[in-house]
């Protein structure tokens, strides 16, 4: 037996609800139908509207963050970058090679130019001292060279900023608001970590809001380190006499000296006391010296540990160059010491 009952389904069209196939019920059913289909309608409708809007969002805070990036890259310090990376590989060649070559030096002058360890007792004092300088040399160099990376953005941002090259953003917004003097509001709850990044670079911006302040003490500093620059050229200079030395022995024929009386003479150079015994390697036995490993390592260490300094330098007069710029021209456009 056939009931004249067919699919309950139903087709929506804008605001109406059109029964199809089904028979003729009393109102009582077609009104409690009706109450069960709507709110299935609307939920799914709100779920998939709900699912668009974030789906929406996600676009949006992508393409955000693509744009971001973008004018940060447009904003970002080129030369205060270069001058980072080059001082971070000058201050790690100059300590990690300097202080292997200092380590080879006691070793040296302990196995072949003294017997007595008063001798040189003052001499591994030195060198260890030294050493504990190498250690905090390279701490506070990280963290110096961190701080003029952050002041060249900072800056060269607001410099960006007076002349219309770089326009504000999530990213740039922040950092210059020391600079531009920006509003402060309440966003809403999708806001809330972009302006929580705001007040941190904010707080960072008042800190670096001292330009005057990095460039005098980037000055002394590049001081300091063109004496340490010219220090770090005194071992490779007694290690090249020696070298040399050793190869006029190696080739008599370049020298009118005798072999016995081509010497290197520690003493001489104020490395040991003048009371060492011998205090100085003649001859033959210089020459086996110089083809050690340990020699011809530790002379190596020395250049590097020279070049790394050089870099160092190099890195600290940029630094220098780029914020005494940034710095007059923040100065002469009327922003101050403290913009």
């Amino acid at each position: 037996m056939k009931l004249g009952v067919e699919s309950s389904s139903y087709k929506c069209t804008g605001h109406n609800i059109l029964l199809a196939g089904q028979p003729s019920m009393p109102g009582v059913e077609k009104l409690a139908i009706l109450t069960i289909t709507i709110p299935k309608f609307i939920v799914g409708t709100t779920l998939q509207l709900s699912f668009l809007n974030r789906q929406v969002l996600w676009l949006e805070s992508r393409a955000g963050l693509l744009e971001c990036c973008a004018r940060c890259l447009v904003g970002a310090p080129f030369a205060s970058l270069v001058a980072t990376g080059l001082c971070f590989f000058g201050v790690a060649l100059f300590c990690g090679c300097g202080h292997e070559a200092l380590t080879g030096t006691e070793k040296l002058i302990e196995t072949y130019f003294s017997k007595n360890y008063q001798d040189y007792e003052y001499l591994i004092n030195v060198i260890h001292a030294f050493q504990y300088v190498i250690y905090g040399t390279a701490s506070f160099f990280f963290l110096y060279g961190a701080l003029l990376l952050a002041e060249g953005f900072y800056t060269t941002g607001a410099v960006r900023q007076i002349f219309g090259d770089y326009k504000t953003t999530i990213c740039g917004k922040g950092l210059s608001a020391t600079v531009t003097g920006g509003q402060k509001g309440r966003g809403s709850r999708g806001q809330h970590q972009a302006h929580s990044l705001e007040r941190v670079c904010h707080c960072l911006g008042k800190w670096l809001g001292h330009p005057d302040k990095f460039v005098g003490i980037t000055y002394a500093l590049t001081v300091v380190w063109l004496l340490v620059f010219a220090c770090s050229a005194v071992p490779v200079y007694i290690y090249f006499n020696t070298w040399t030395t050793c190869q006029s022995i190696a080739f008599p024929s370049k020298t009118s000296a005798s072999i016995g009386s081509l010497c290197a003479d520690a003493r001489m150079y104020g490395v040991l006391p003048w009371n060492a015994f011998p205090g100085k390697v003649c001859g033959s036995n210089l020459l086996s010296i110089c083809k050690t490993a340990e020699f011809q390592m530790t002379f190596h260490l020395f250049i590097a540990a020279f070049v790394g300094a050089a870099a160092t330098l190099v890195s600290l007069l940029t630094f220098m160059i780029a914020a005494t710029y940034n710095f007059a021209v923040l100065k002469l456009m009327g922003r101050g010491t403290k913009f």
